[in-house]
């Protein structure tokens, strides 16, 4: 199972979940701190490539390819209606793209997206749920991975799984950790 911690510094200790989430061997953490300017989320990817620089935990940058380049990562992650994904495609390793609906899904994996990330599936603050079955249908119809959003909790991850993600992507699963 692949797990994905994406950051929110608003709600909690970016550094000190990041730690625990490479410690505990997440497989990728995506900084999604839109409202960041680019020298801030640079000093922040480079306190979490320092963090991650003895594990296999990837970094992804949140629709900023300028700031990952900067910062050496080796991929990005695009919103639904982020940069066009064929455009990114071909200056990173390894692109990741949100999706709401199983057309953003199909459209995404055929621009050459490595995954997607598909949610919510469980209601968030803030966000309506959009259930299992749409979830059941994305991961049917792609060869990709397809990781799980919105709500994700220990209880409800064997859900998410048995639907036919390939993982999970959180933010408070992660944050919240003691």
């Amino acid at each position: 199972m692949l797990r994905c911690y994406v950051t929110d510094r608003k709600n909690g200790d970016v550094i000190g979940a990041a730690r625990h989430a490479i410690d505990s061997g997440v497989d990728m953490i995506q900084v999604r701190e839109n409202d960041l300017t680019g020298v801030a989320l640079l000093e922040l990817l480079s306190e979490l490539v320092d963090l991650t620089c003895q594990s296999a935990t990837r970094i992804l940058v949140n629709d900023r390819l300028d700031v990952a380049i900067a910062a050496g990562l080796s991929g990005v992650h695009l919103p639904a209606v982020g940069l066009p994904i064929a455009k990114v495609r071909p200056l990173v390793e390894l692109l990741g793209v949100s999706a709401h609906s199983l057309e953003e899904a199909i459209t995404a994996e055929n621009d050459g997206a490595d995954f997607i990330v598909f949610g919510p599936i469980f209601q968030t603050p803030g966000k309506t749920s959009i259930g299992i079955n749409p979830l059941k249908a994305v991961c049917s119809a792609l060869t990709i991975p397809v990781l799980a959003i919105g709500g994700i909790n220990k209880t409800n991850i064997p859900l998410v799984m048995e639907a036919g993600a390939t993982g999970i992507a959180a933010i408070r699963m992660f944050q919240e950790q003691p």
